[in-house]
């Protein structure tokens, strides 16, 4: 810790639990504690009960979360290779040239995400690349937002990357393709993983484009959230929401467990 005072340390731990239980920890309790309400008349939801998760598991929610996984995995994969594929071509670039990729990557995150849906929801809905109505202009719309997270994590690992190791593989007669398949791709594995991770964990929550794009066989589970608070089935809405984190941070931590594996390589 960068504080050595003791009392500072204190003070330091007593504002970060002001701050981090009133904004971060206290909403996600009352969500929890509301799924498994029934009423809700005073400060606290009260009344328990199960069956909201019984119906948050089965159904037309278990479809809508594995819609959701399936983006979000097939999402994530298209990002991670289309922003990694990106990174590497502007790494040989000049400094200027690779400003101007990097800001066009970033240019889907400077705009709102229902603004990027509208865009895709325009450009794909008439032929040769006719997408409206199904599955892929949902996918498409996720990698399109998420992509700008997989570029930059793998940009700031390539400036990070001492270049020797590349110089004694092709010094040693290595191809580039071999190079890059075995030097250069295994010491960004690390951050890989990551970039992973964070593009999943925000395609699983991703919803304002979403809503304007996914077709009736097709709905994610943010968008089913947002139909039962909508229509005053909070307590629902809750259990669906703690599934939606659940399943999250349960793919998270798998990711966890492949970084990890890969930073001890």
């Amino acid at each position: 810790m960068l504080v050595h005072s003791r009392g500072a340390r204190w003070a330091v731990w007593l504002l970060f639990l002001v701050l981090f239980l009133p904004l971060f920890a206290l909403p996600l309790l009352v969500v929890l504690g509301a799924s498994f309400a029934t009423n809700w008349s005073g400060v606290l939801p009260s009344g328990f009960t199960t069956g909201h998760y019984t119906t948050a598991t089965r159904g037309e929610a278990l479809q809508a979360l594995t819609t959701s996984l399936v983006t979000a995995a097939a999402a994530s994969l298209l990002a991670l290779v289309t922003g990694t594929w990106a990174a590497l071509a502007a790494a040989a670039l000049k400094k200027s040239h690779r400003r101007v990729m990097d800001a066009l990557f970033v240019l889907p995150l400077a705009v709102p995400s229902v603004v990027v849906g509208l865009a895709i929801l325009v450009a794909f809905s008439e032929p040769p690349f006719l997408l409206n109505g199904t599955r892929w202009i949902v996918i498409v719309a996720h990698t399109v937002l998420v992509t700008a997270f997989a570029h930059q994590s793998v940009s700031a690992a390539l400036a990070r990357l001492d270049p020797a190791y590349e110089q004694a593989a092709a010094s040693l007669g290595a191809r580039p393709a071999y190079v890059l398949r075995r030097v250069r791709l295994p010491l960004l594995l690390p951050s890989l993983t990551a970039a992973a991770g964070l593009c999943f964990a925000l395609s699983m929550g991703e919803l304002s484009a979403t809503m304007m794009l996914y077709p009736p066989d097709w709905t994610p589970m943010p968008v089913l959230i947002y139909a039962a608070t909508d229509r005053g089935a909070l307590f629902a809405g809750s259990a669906l929401a703690v599934v939606l984190m659940t399943a999250t941070l349960l793919a998270l931590f798998a990711v966890s467990r492949v970084r990890t594996k890969a930073s001890y390589r």
